[in-house]
């Protein structure tokens, strides 16, 4: 006898649903993927004659053209306005090519966005998404704002940007892409695993969701929990920003205690260029601020791509690339 076999039921509408409301032209960062496909149908359909869709192309593989290509065709079927930005990736040393493409990503996005008046960009990526992003800062040994995960909005270069679909399966958008027969591009650098995502994306997640099934929408829920307990730690520490100051009086930042001064003292210095400082940096900088005890106690530390430096009674930083 045959055995049965049974098939994965199709979502019946778009994991996408519902978007959260908004007000005047939205626009869609569309890659032509199927995370940003299932999105830029949402989106036409929670904002009718007000979503636009903004395709970046980076020039940096050869089927760049025709990523752009199928972009214009997508949009025509769906009947929705196209705006594309071309842009060129340059890297310095030591700078990483996807770091340097996602920059230059976003400046265009929001280049692209004003240019058709809209008030934001909806961002794509979804549950399995974020939790590639904290298992890499897990990694990394990283503190409350890495475990945050990706931030649900944000503003740079003047837009808003939106992620609503972060608690999203990624499966259940192929699923219905697949149901409504919609086209979408399968980018061949996904399958590169010189690049630490695509490595965690093959090898890592499927064996944690075989042993912990439904496990990235548990860590998109405790990022949404990591990154409530940072923002309570941020409004401490502008409470003690009144009481020490900005840029900090050292003798009054020694009143505080020492798990109080390190959150202060990161508050102060993720708010300076390139001033994030090491696990080891922050424990020297502590055992300096307890040391200075005299006027002429000297403080001059390495920390980030700059230095700590006391400058009279007051804590102060200098960037070395300035």
């Amino acid at each position: 006898m045959a055995a049965s076999t049974t098939e994965t039921p199709k979502p019946a509408s778009n994991p996408c649903l519902p978007l959260p409301p908004l007000a005047g032209v939205v626009a869609v960062a569309f890659s032509g993927g199927a995370d940003s496909t299932a999105l830029l149908s949402a989106a036409i359909a929670s904002y009718p004659e007000r979503a636009v869709a903004l395709h970046i192309n980076h020039g940096l593989q050869a089927a760049a053209a025709d990523f752009e290509a199928h972009c214009k065709r997508v949009c025509d079927a769906l009947g929705v306005p196209l705006v594309i930005r071309r842009v060129t990736v340059t890297c310095g040393p030591r700078q990483s090519v996807e770091a340097q493409a996602r920059l230059a990503r976003y400046e265009a996005l929001a280049s692209a966005a004003e240019s058709v008046n809209a008030g934001c960009v909806l961002l794509a990526q979804h549950a399995q998404d974020q939790l590639e992003t904290v298992l890499i800062a897990l990694s990394r040994g990283a503190g409350l704002p890495g475990l945050s995960g990706m931030a649900p909005q944000f503003v740079r270069h003047g837009m808003r940007f939106i992620r609503p679909i972060l608690a999203v399966q990624g499966q259940a958008l192929r699923d219905w892409l697949d149901g409504q027969g919609m086209a979408f591009i399968d980018d061949p650098t996904n399958q590169d695993t010189q690049f630490t995502r695509n490595r965690i994306r093959q090898d890592v997640l499927p064996a944690l969701e075989r042993a912990l099934p439904g496990v990235a929408t548990a860590v998109a829920r405790s990022a949404q929990h990591a990154a409530q307990a940072q923002k309570l730690l941020n409004d401490l520490a502008e409470l003690d920003a009144l009481a020490v100051g900005v840029p900090p009086n050292i003798k009054l930042l020694q009143g505080l205690g020492v798990d109080r001064q390190t959150n202060f003292l990161r508050w102060w210095l993720a708010r300076l260029p390139l001033a994030t400082p090491s696990a080891a940096q922050m424990a020297e900088l502590l055992l300096q601020i307890e040391a200075c005890k005299t006027r002429g106690h000297r403080i001059e530390l390495r920390v980030g791509a700059g230095t700590v430096v006391r400058s009279g009674d007051v804590l102060g930083f200098v960037n070395s690339l300035e």
